[in-house]
């Protein structure tokens, strides 16, 4: 009874082997795997992998990279794939001041239309933050996001910003880098935070849990995720899958097919 609130199924690193990662990832005893989209293209991928899975769903977005690419169709398509009864959440959205790949500019009026547009759709966001914690947060209020609810992914903030995030009614996903030994911090903030408030995550194909740190990423290693949290608060792999899986089908109860 896992599950991994966030996955890249749909990019080239699985295009040799995919249906092998998948049954890999069913055999391991993961029960949802939320597969993210990013743009357009991937956002269709991904509900086509959904489709084609029961226990495989769909989130359609577009990432802070790719803000600069929206034009005047791309919230049209984006509506018209919600349609799709796989599709649970609008993201990963959200604010990436480490890369730039997008103008600040325009990274910050994309993911205020996106969190509107999520709205429209009543549909919970993956919210993506990367050096920009405070703006992440400040937008997240302004837009009203507190209505939608959703998953801070891959969390990189303090315990103070994951506090204010659970207040706006959000979980705090837990990656790979969990288990690195200079994740410090963050496994400071774990300890604190209840488990009723954690999703774990591979963001597959990148970061990797120890011990496969280096290679290819995938759903099945988001157990090395469990363990580490389970090890750091002191409790059982099996509580920590439990409570974490039932985290996620209280966030998207009203979605999931029985």
């Amino acid at each position: 009874m896992l599950v991994d609130s966030h996955a890249h199924l749909d990019l080239p690193e699985f295009d040799d082997d995919r249906s092998e990662v998948i049954k890999r990832a069913k055999e391991s005893g993961i029960d949802y795997i939320l597969n993210i989209g990013i743009n357009s293209e991937s956002c269709s991928k991904a509900i086509k992998l959904a489709d084609s899975y029961d226990f495989i769903y769909a989130s359609i977005g577009i990432h802070p990279h790719d803000a600069k690419d929206v034009d005047e169709n791309t919230y049209a398509v984006l509506k018209s794939l919600a349609n799709n009864k796989k599709v649970l959440a609008f993201g990963e959205i959200g604010l990436d001041f480490y890369r730039n790949l997008s103008p600040k500019g325009i990274q910050i009026k994309r993911f205020r239309e996106q969190i509107n547009l999520a709205n429209e759709l009543k549909l919970p966001v993956i919210i993506h933050n990367r050096d920009a914690h405070k703006e992440t947060l400040k937008i997240l209020k302004e837009e009203g996001a507190k209505n939608l609810g959703g998953i801070i992914h891959c969390f990189s903030g303090n315990y103070s910003m994951a506090k204010s995030c659970i207040d706006m009614g959000f979980y705090i996903s837990i990656p790979g880098t969990i288990t690195f030994p200079k994740a410090g911090e963050l496994q400071e903030i774990v300890k604190k935070l209840p488990l009723s408030k954690i999703m774990i995550e591979t963001d597959c194909p990148f970061l990797t849990p120890v011990p496969y740190r280096g290679k290819r990423n995938e759903p099945s290693f988001v157990r090395y995720v469990a363990e580490k949290i389970a090890s750091l608060k002191d409790t059982s792999l099996e509580e920590v899958a439990e409570i974490t899986s039932q985290n996620f089908r209280s966030l998207f109860a009203s979605s999931l097919i029985p």
